[in-house]
């Protein structure tokens, strides 16, 4: 069984050394060698590493169903703690005037990549980064390089739609069981053509089309928008933000996220690539490859993460205007809803000094549901929230039935009989519940733990802010954080990533093995 382990998590470590190294070439572009050294270090220790070992195990049986899910979790921490190996090499070795230099001209502060010489912070930055969370020990992004901040943008971009996913594009060796068990241990299950290997194909063509799109799109808007800013750096900007909107990750290049533009018509600009990387992989192989124009409004997530934007939007708006709080409620408001139920987290409102309404409806009505299964976002996913819904009218509506009246449901166009309901609800009842422990436990560290000018409202939105891999922080994620909560959040934010029930089936494995066990 373990062989099995080391194989699947080789495959992995192959892919993961491969994307420390695309970074080498923006190190060589804008002269950044120290960075250089770092990628190169990094990427081809973990690449070799993961070769060496593959090439071990090579004949060791595929993974069964039984292993699926604990190869999902322990893939994704392997991936975590190996990501932060660059971070740390490009700290410790870049001496602190060349650091300076990163410092945006007329800036007053010291780099933040010095922070990453504590390697519990490189730890969190790589974890942020993979699960495509958004909260960040780069305090002033700028800072850090652009070698560094290429990197964060596009490990979120890469685990927006998964290693898993990527590996099954890459090798070719796994048979149809095997393959479909790993698939669905990260994405959402859905088959977009014949076989698994081809869906995670699709998978990846997609994401790349959209996300192309998405960097034309925000290059010529700026360029319009702010026609003085420098051509370089909107293309480079352009290439991030496309990346971490198209994964729903949020990491930015600038200090104060898209605040950073001081423009109301960039953050206008911005709210396109968040809704569409709030939407789900199928939605828009359907739309842009089978050419289902209809699905806009028929794909029962993507109507109702449109009605969900607009109207929650509209409501938060509200709410920050009547506390008189913020200068610019609306503008403020509908981008910060759109921000949270995508789970993007790009931010452009100083969140810590809303209101405690505010922060608890953004909270429970935007950053726990989060946006479309097959996507890229957090939190339990607009379709587990419509399902609930649902079931309670469904449950209540039953009562006033007839015994012998077949209580059967329709729902995203399918019929469930009232055994296939009670199914649905009850796995989705399950992760809700286990979802909603995960952000309580999480607040009662964090009230512990956090600086006595919080506030619990502070608490509870960082809380689910880490769990949902929102990204969003109202400013208690910071360098000068407690250790433990620091640690507290790395895993809200990996099981956040892969919806909790794989990391549970790992601590099953890991203390009693495979083998079936009476409960």
């Amino acid at each position: 069984m373990y062989k099995t382990f080391i194989k699947q998590l080789a495959s992995l470590q192959i892919i993961l050394g491969l994307v420390m190294l695309v970074p080498s070439i923006l190190a060589i572009i804008y002269q950044e060698w120290y960075s250089l050294i770092g990628f190169l270090i990094a990427g081809a220790f973990t690449a070799l590493l993961g070769y060496l070992v593959y090439r071990l195990f090579e004949n060791t049986e595929e993974p069964k169903e039984k292993h699926s899910l604990a190869i999902a979790a322990i893939g994704w921490l392997m991936i975590m703690v190996f990501g932060a190996i660059p971070y740390y090499i490009i700290a410790l070795i870049t001496p602190i005037e060349v650091m300076q230099q990163f410092v945006p001209t007329g800036m007053d502060y010291t780099s933040s990549l010095l922070n990453f010489r504590n390697p519990l912070h490189c730890l969190f930055e790589s974890t942020s980064a993979f699960t495509t969370t958004g909260l960040t020990m780069a305090y002033n992004e700028p800072s850090v390089g652009k070698a560094i901040l290429f990197y964060r943008s596009f490990s979120q971009w890469v685990g927006g739609a998964g290693f898993i996913v990527m590996a099954l594009a890459i090798f070719r060796h796994l048979p149809g069981q095997g393959a479909m068990q790993l698939y669905g241990s990260e994405a959402s299950g859905t088959k977009l053509r014949t076989n698994v290997i081809e869906t995670a194909r699709a998978i990846w063509k997609v994401y790349v089309v959209v996300t192309f799109s998405m960097f034309v799109y925000i290059a010529i808007g700026t360029y319009f928008i702010l026609p003085n800013y420098p051509l370089s750096e909107n293309i480079f900007d352009a290439i991030n933000h496309a990346m971490t909107g198209q994964s729903t990750g949020g990491f930015s290049t600038l200090d104060d996220s898209i605040a950073g533009y001081q423009s109301a018509k960039m953050d206008i600009l911005f709210i396109l690539p968040m809704l569409l990387g709030g939407f789900s992989i199928p939605f828009f192989y359907r739309f842009l490859f089978q050419r289902k124009l209809d699905e806009l409004w028929k794909d029962i997530q993507t109507r109702a993460m449109i009605i969900a934007s607009i109207v929650g939007g509209v409501v938060l708006s509200l709410f920050l205007m009547n506390s008189e709080l913020v200068s610019n409620p609306f503008r403020e408001g509908m981008f910060q809803f759109v921000s949270a139920l995508t789970t993007t987290g790009w931010q452009t409102s100083n969140i810590g000094g809303w209101d405690d309404l505010s922060v608890l409806f953004i909270v429970a009505c935007a950053m726990i549901v989060g946006g479309s299964a097959g996507g890229t976002v957090g939190g339990i996913k607009i379709i587990r929230a419509l399902l609930l819904q649902k079931g309670l009218k469904w449950h209540i509506n039953k009562l006033f039935l007839s015994k012998s009246t077949i209580k059967s449901v329709r729902f995203d166009n399918k019929t469930l009989l009232p055994e296939e309901m009670s199914s649905e609800l009850s796995r989705a009842g399950i992760f809700t519940l286990m979802y909603i422990l995960f952000v309580f436990v999480s607040t009662l560290f964090t009230v512990y733990f956090m600086p006595g000018d919080f506030t619990l409202a502070d608490a509870i939105f960082e809380s689910a802010s880490a769990q949902g891999t929102v990204g969003l922080s109202s400013g208690i994620t910071d360098p000068s954080m407690d250790p433990i909560l620091e640690g507290i959040y790395i895993i809200q934010m990996w099981a956040g990533r892969i919806e909790i029930i794989p990391i549970l089936v790992l601590l099953r494995v890991l203390f009693y093995g495979t083998k079936p066990k009476i409960v």
